[in-house]
């Protein structure tokens, strides 16, 4: 496809299927990034800036505040689902139409259709965002050029159903290991099984009550779970080793340190070997105190819900920027291959976000 390919003229609906029929497997999405660019250097009111397969474009128009609309151009792998289709009901199927083609299609709506907003607006559309955390393209220009994302509030397009989801929560995953004593399955109080040993862990897992802090006005609802467990050697063999995986989603209102803190305080009691920190990612805290995100919520209208997983909020809120989750798609069919958002959900998204940014 040329770079020509994406006619921002379109509306929001028909501007989401030209974007999933431009397939962008993560990996794969410099052609879609080449053409975002070239859509938005055609518009004078921006300022556009390029780092690997991310664009951001920024309007210099000496407003009191700045937002900064995100989102990622990358899907999960195909699975039959493209080019895209519009039913009779209004509903457009297709891999990424529901995350996050139509939120990218809003983004893109309001770059062309808004050359003076009532707050500076800086746009980011970001590769890798559906694989592994150090690939994530929003992370790579948070890490080389911070200044591009500066702002004062975020809203980050991903599938939400068109509620706002305040933040998001952190997540903590550990590798407990217990240790014991190998010895022959007849002969089995000649060792000491590791096994066994890790029934106190999971025990207290089965007896954690989590909190569920508000924050902002929203309940979150924290989690602390085994999610894997790995032991033994053979039939016959008493083992020596066994690790318990555990994952902890946390409230944005603690810190990475107090949740490691939170999680070793739990298991203080526990016979453990190793303590490992397999991967961790803070939360973001959901901002809806500061104005600006008073004023969204009015525009948006709707009752705003905490985010129970974690979305690139985080890396909004690591750079100091309060950030919210708005967008048409509907997370539940995210992934899927009867993927598909409502064309509606699409329009109905644009408009609340125009009247925010207008009014």
């Amino acid at each position: 496809m040329s770079e020509s390919a994406l006619d921002l003229t379109l509306d929001g609906p028909a501007l989401t299927a030209r974007l999933v029929d431009f397939p962008s497997v993560s990996g794969d999405e410099k052609p879609l990034a080449d053409a975002i660019e070239h859509a938005l250097r055609a518009l004078p009111h921006l300022t556009v800036d390029r780092y690997g397969n991310n664009v951001v474009a920024r309007t210099n128009l000496g407003r009191s505040e700045r937002v900064v609309l995100a989102g990622h151009i990358d899907t999960v792998p195909i699975a039959d689902n493209v080019p895209s289709r519009l039913d009779e009901n209004g509903v457009l199927w297709g891999c990424g139409t529901s995350d996050m083609k139509s939120g990218v299609a809003v983004q893109l709506r309001i770059a062309a259709t808004v050359p003076e907003p009532n707050r500076d607006l800086t746009f980011v559309f970001y590769d890798n965002e559906e694989v592994a955390a150090h690939l994530n393209g929003l992370g790579h220009v948070a890490d080389t050029h911070p200044d591009w994302l500066e702002g004062d509030f975020a809203v980050l397009l991903e599938p939400s159903d068109g509620q706002v989801e305040g933040g998001c929560q952190g997540t903590l995953r550990v590798h407990l290991r217990t240790t014991g004593e190998r010895a022959h399955s007849a002969r089995s109080w000649m060792g000491f099984n590791a096994v066994h040993a890790a029934g106190p862990i999971l025990a207290r897992l089965a007896a954690y009550e989590p909190r569920r802090p508000v924050i902002d006005g929203l309940r979150y609802h924290e989690g602390l779970n085994a999610v894997g467990i790995e032991g033994g050697v053979a039939t016959n063999v008493i083992p020596d080793s066994c690790t318990v995986v555990i994952n902890y989603r946390y409230a944005p209102d603690r810190t990475m340190a107090e949740a490691e803190a939170h999680v070793r305080e739990v298991f203080a009691d526990c016979d453990i070997a190793e303590f490992i920190v397999d991967d961790h990612t803070g939360g973001a805290l959901p901002g809806l105190s500061h104005p600006a995100a008073a004023a969204f919520m009015e525009a948006v209208g709707g009752t705003a819900q905490p985010k129970f997983g974690w979305t690139d909020v985080s890396r909004f809120s690591a750079l100091g920027v309060p950030a919210v989750n708005y967008g048409p798609g509907d997370a539940l069919f995210a992934h899927r291959r009867d993927e598909h958002v409502a064309v509606d959900k699409i329009t109905h998204c644009e408009e609340r976000l125009r009247q925010w940014l207008t009014v």
